[in-house]
């Protein structure tokens, strides 16, 4: 039987690995399906945060609205 986590384990941060290592023993298919779960991963991203992305990079880029934007299809494809 597992014990109940106490308030502050429940609260921890997640500890993330510091790279990401990719076996380079994938099949082009196994490869191909992770680069699609990536893509769909930006869309469902983009589509609830796509807004206040772009303001918070304007912000840090010191945009003051003078700039002609350009909008972009949250729906592109990356390209590698």
């Amino acid at each position: 039987m597992t014990r109940p986590l106490p308030p502050q384990e429940l609260a921890a941060p997640p500890r993330w690995p510091t790279t990401v290592v990719i076996p380079n023993s994938w099949t082009p298919a196994q490869a191909l399906a992770v680069i699609e779960l990536l893509n769909d991963l930006r869309e469902a991203v983009a589509a609830l945060y796509l807004d206040q992305m772009q303001a918070h990079l304007r912000q840090e880029q010191g945009d003051d609205g003078t700039a002609v934007e350009r909008e972009e299809d949250a729906s592109d494809d990356l390209t590698f």
